[in-house]
Parts: structure tokens; C-alpha cells; sequence
């Protein structure tokens, strides 16, 4: 589903005709913002103007975000979330590292 040209990501349970919250959605590009991965409230993406970093993930909730190195899996910087939502945020990360490093990869290219 598209809305003004963004796309929406929504995951459905298997045979439930029901939205899920918690299953991760792998999307595309959607311009200079990358979503690589949809979980629950939470946002995985890259910029595409960071090529010259190593390789990372920005999280995003709400008006909270994070940064995460992926290589190995470290907090970058956090705006906003506690210390208990940030284990879970950093525990997402470290679950789909394999994943988030193929995007990164295909994205940033040598």
C-alpha cells in the first residue's frame, strides 16, 4: 500500500486477515531514507547520504531514535528511549544484524 507516494508497511498474520504488530516487514527504497526493516512501532533505515560511515542502523519510535553500529552491534547515540525500551530496540538489532548488513551492503556498494 502506497500513501502519497511513501510506502506503508503493514505485516499480516499468517491466515488471520489480521495487521501483526510484532512481525518484521522488509521494504525498499523510499528515496534519500531507506526503511530496511518495519517491527512493531519500530523503524530500521538508513540514510542514503552516509556511505563514508561504517555500517549502521537508525531506530526510530515515535519522537524516539537510535543509532547502532553493526559491526560489531554498539549503541551509536539515543534520543528518548529508556533503558529498558533501548535493550529491546538493541536486542532487534542484534536479531536481524545479518540482514541489516546485506542491505547496508547492497545499498553503500564499492
Amino acid at each position: 500500500m502506497h500513501y502519497d507516494g511513501i510506502a506503508v508497511l503493514r505485516a499480516q498474520l499468517p491466515g488471520s486477515g489480521r495487521l501483526g504488530r510484532n512481525r518484521p516487514v522488509i521494504s525498499g527504497d523510499t528515496g534519500s531514507v531507506p526503511t530496511v526493516l518495519v517491527s512493531g512501532p519500530y523503524r530500521m533505515y538508513f540514510y542514503s547520504h552516509e556511505p563514508n560511515e561504517p555500517a549502521h542502523i537508525h531506530v526510530d519510535r515515535d519522537e524516539s531514535s537510535a543509532k547502532f553500529w553493526l559491526e560489531p552491534v554498539a549503541l551509536a547515540r539515543n534520543l528518548g528511549f529508556g533503558p529498558p525500551e533501548l535493550r529491546r530496540v538493541q536486542r532487534l538489532v542484534i536479531e536481524n544484524r545479518a540482514l541489516l548488513l546485506e542491505k547496508w551492503h547492497e545499498r553503500f556498494a564499492s
